[in-house]
């Protein structure tokens, strides 16, 4: 799966990654519906972080597709919860 981080470029993530994404992306669903911005900040920097952790940097010319597209790390709690889908950022 390619995701790209806005801001920063693409990441290839292998499917066997992608539960441990959805597991940190309930979490930071979980802080937006409680309105909780400290704990928000910290889980989209958890999820940010394992995305560029498990995955691989796509070179900058790459033309690859995104198949997901995430907030970059100074996005307002407002910004990403326009982003949510039905099933948070990471679909599963």
């Amino acid at each position: 799966m390619i995701i790209r981080i806005m801001g920063e470029g693409q990441i290839e993530v292998a499917p066997s990654d992608i539960e441990v994404l959805n597991s940190l992306d309930g979490e930071l669903e979980a802080a937006i519906e409680a309105g909780d911005e400290p704990t928000f900040r910290v889980r989209l920097h958890a999820l940010l972080d394992k995305v560029r952790h498990v995955g691989k940097a796509l070179p900058d010319d790459s033309l690859e597709p995104s198949e997901l597209i995430l907030p970059p790390a100074d996005a307002s709690m407002e910004e990403v919860r326009g982003m949510l889908g039905d099933e948070g950022l990471i679909p599963g």
